[in-house]
């Protein structure tokens, strides 16, 4: 009995240790984002439900940018401006540490936070192959991020964590996140579920699929394994994220589940969120 507690505590241990490499960079002594009793969102809100789980969290964010990179505009600004060629973990653990940071920390780090990615959302313009110009801090493209981030959180949340999650406390989430959005700039921000999904329907005719979403979707679906890929397999975390995209942003990608694999997938990705639910325990 004694040997097998000691055994699950190490388990427990293994995990927990993985998920914090995860999402902290060592080489800068980066420490867990500590939940403030004076976060902008407070201890009762359903983002401190939603963005408290590491499988969903994770499985919306693939999800999200799998979204955001049909806009030929954001596209053009990870292209021209990012290392995420080159450092898909940092730029995952980096966005991750963000949603952390202004759902949980202090209300001072969050807005210096959010103040820091609007300075350097200031440098980053440029022109499409069309000549067509773009501006990160444009607020209709911080509407698009903003809309495909809350809504993917959310859909893997309500599928791996709250089936049932009412449809208030849905409205509640999108109306606590636009805070963060409106702060950020974005315009216009959704709400409620209602306004949201109509935001995404408004942006879609502006979306399209070419060579260069496809190298960008390519490395966020098999690129940067971590050690925690070897509890959550990389090819689980992306079909999972596949999975959740609407039907026709998986037909933009050209990506596609059979009826066979999505229950297996899907069956999967719950096991993973028991077994690190567990290991937080």
């Amino acid at each position: 009995m004694l040997t097998s507690r000691l055994l699950s505590n190490r388990v427990k241990r293994s995990i927990r240790h993985q998920v914090v490499s995860l999402f902290n960079d060592g080489r800068k002594r980066e420490t867990p984002v500590s939940r403030s009793s004076n976060a902008l969102l407070d201890e009762g809100s359903a983002a401190w439900r939603v963005h408290g789980d590491v499988t969903s969290m994770m499985v919306g964010g693939i999800s999200s940018l799998l979204m955001q990179m049909l806009h030929p505009a954001v596209l053009a600004g990870v292209w021209d401006h990012s290392n995420f060629r080159a450092d898909m973990h940092g730029r995952l653990r980096r966005t991750a540490r963000f949603i952390a940071t202004t759902t949980y920390a202090d209300r001072q780090q969050a807005e210096a936070a959010m103040a820091r990615v609007r300075a350097v959302h200031d440098h980053v313009t440029g022109a499409l192959p069309d000549g067509t110009a773009y501006h990160a801090n444009d607020p209709a493209l911080l509407a698009w991020v903003h809309v495909t981030e809350t809504s993917s959180f959310l859909d893997a949340w309500i599928r791996y964590g709250e089936p049932g999650m009412s449809l208030d406390d849905q409205n509640r989430y999108f109306a606590e996140m636009a805070v963060i959005g409106g702060t950020m700039g974005a315009d216009p921000v959704p709400t409620c579920r209602s306004h949201a999904r109509a935001l995404i329907e408004k942006m879609r005719p502006q979306l399209y699929f070419d060579a260069r979403t496809e190298t960008v979707a390519r490395l966020i679906l098999h690129g940067g394994a971590t050690r925690l890929m070897a509890e959550m397999p990389r090819r689980l975390a992306a079909q999972a994220a596949v999975d959740l995209l609407p039907h026709w942003a998986q037909v933009m990608h050209g990506l596609n589940l059979t009826p066979l694999e999505r229950p297996i997938i899907r069956a999967g990705t719950f096991g993973v969120a028991q077994t690190v639910r567990w290991a937080f325990k």
